[in-house]
Formats: structure tokens, sequence, C-alpha cells
């Protein structure tokens, strides 16, 4: 096993906690994430996959039939596609299954505080898979791969 280094960025969210960003690229290009240790699966913004892939490669699934832990952060539809590439640092997921929703309120949110705006929030999934650990005081995510 080969462990990975990516840096984190700490933003302060007003005095009321924190979030841990981590940039990655989708579609070729370089975006902020957030890295949610609570959240079961990562999700990106729907706009983003709706503006970047085909209508015909999207299932669009109302909130009911999808899964509790994913419509937490909606009420809306969700959008669910293959990502052909995510990365995280050096990690190259291809092929990625997302789930999008509907993240314009944590970035309005985000922008009134002064914050990047965000394309995701990685999750679990990503996270248990490679076995992350994230260092809070030298702020880097640890991630292992086979090699």
């Amino acid at each position: 096993m080969r462990t990975l280094r990516v840096p984190l960025k700490l933003i302060n969210l007003q005095d009321d906690g924190f979030h841990l960003l981590v940039e990655i690229v989708v579609f070729g290009e370089t975006h902020f994430a957030v890295l949610d240790t609570g959240a079961s699966r990562s999700v990106f913004d729907k706009a983003l996959i709706e503006n970047n892939i085909p209508q015909e490669d999207i299932e669009l699934v109302s909130t009911a039939e999808e899964n509790i832990a994913t419509t937490l952060f909606s009420t809306s539809s969700t959008a669910q596609a293959f990502l052909p590439k995510l990365k995280i640092g050096k990690l190259k997921i291809k092929n990625y299954h997302a789930v999008g929703l509907d993240l314009a309120s944590v970035n309005e949110a985000y922008t009134h505080m002064g914050h990047p705006i965000v394309a995701g929030i990685i999750g679990g999934d990503i996270l248990f898979k490679y076995k992350a650990r994230i260092n809070y005081k030298t702020l880097i995510l640890k991630l292992k791969v086979k090699e």
C-alpha cells in the first residue's frame, strides 16, 4: 500500500465551527470540496453534473426514492451519473458513480462568509475505501492506495 498526502484548507464558519476543504479535479477543472467524515456518501453539485454530462446519461431520482443519507442535504430530486474521472490530490478514481444534489444554499452561505464555493462533499464512501487519516495539526489528508 502506498500513502498519498493531500493538503487541506481549514475555514472558519464565523466562530461557529470549522470545515475542511480539499481540492478536487472533476471534468478537468479544479474545485474545492468539503471533507465531511459524517457524510455517509460523497455528493456533487447537481448543476456541475448537469452542465458537464449529456442529459441522456443522467438519471433523475426523486428524494422519496433516494437513500435517507443523501436526502439530509436536499429536498429536491437528485441527479445520478458517472464522473469519468475524479482526482483528489494524486488519487484518481475513474467512472465514479456520483449523486448530484443542489448545493446552492451551501455555496450561498460560503460566499456570504467570504469562502470559496464548493463543487461537492467528500464523504465516507471514499474516505473509508481509501483508509483516510486526517491530521488537523498539519492539515494533511492521508489516503492509502494499492500499488
